[in-house]
């Protein structure tokens, strides 16, 4: 089957195409790229040096916006995609308009990021995780497996969040206009970690280099170098100092 590429986009040295690709108009690919069977890349999109796509991904999707949704911001008027040289996109994800996506970056197969994100040079986001709109995560970081980062959250520089992690932003759970006042994302300050299955509430920040215990569920702020655990989840210990960012 032959690919479908609009004459306006530009295509890099050695760069090797699949088959059954969709590449509209005003894409630019960098040298030596890798784009894999039935990926579609949309109008506008800029993909970096020797980026690797896998197959039946989608770059520059256009948002989709529910008459009810909480969260505002056009669909219409969104900058291309951007993704880094050497990074690495798996296969079956979805990137939507308006992502920028660092240097070196791994997204992970059936990962899906957002309109309006960014995501730091060297960072990992796992198999299956979602990065909601609004957010921002920070370099060398690592988003495991299935973890959901809803919109309007704030994830620093070397953090970690482990499989099956789970951000909220709406104390109100869809119910009143009061709602709209408080919708806030979850805030990561530097190194800071989160265990599986944890689940963190709206507005919660936590500290540089705290860490949350596995299972937890956070409803207050975890102060900086401390370890939080339980339901609700409360400090037990401070970090122990061979763990600390400062001493990797």
């Amino acid at each position: 089957m032959s690919n479908i590429i609009d004459s306006s986009s530009v295509i890099g040295k050695d760069t090797k195409l699949g088959e059954m690709i969709i590449i509209e108009g005003n894409v630019k690919i960098g040298k030596g790229c890798q784009i894999g069977h039935q990926v579609i890349i949309r109008e506008g999109s800029i993909i970096g040096d020797n980026v690797r796509i896998d197959e039946h991904t989608v770059i520059g999707k256009r948002p989709m916006k529910a008459a009810l949704s909480a969260i505002g911001g056009s669909t219409e008027a969104l900058p291309p995609v951007e993704i880094g040289q050497k990074a690495i996109v798996g296969a079956s994800v979805i990137i939507y308009a308006g992502a920028k996506i660092g240097p070196y970056v791994l997204v992970a197969d059936m990962a899906t990021v957002r309109e309006d994100v960014t995501i730091g040079d060297y960072t990992i986001i796992g198999r299956g995780a979602t990065i909601e709109n609004k957010t921002s995560v920070g370099v060398k970081c690592k988003i495991e497996t299935e973890a959901y980062i809803c919109a309007l959250s704030s994830i620093g520089d070397n953090c970690f969040v482990a499989p099956e992690v789970t951000f909220t932003n709406d104390n109100f759970l869809a119910r009143t206009k009061e709602r709209f006042k408080y919708h806030k994302g979850v805030t990561m300050l530097k190194g800071a970690r989160v265990g599986a299955n944890a689940t963190i509430m709206p507005g919660v920040t936590i500290g540089e280099d705290g860490l949350v215990g596995a299972g937890s569920i956070v409803n207050k702020d975890v102060p900086a170098r401390k370890v939080v655990v339980g339901v609700p989840a409360r400090v037990i210990k401070n970090v122990p100092p061979e763990q600390l960012l400062e001493n990797q």
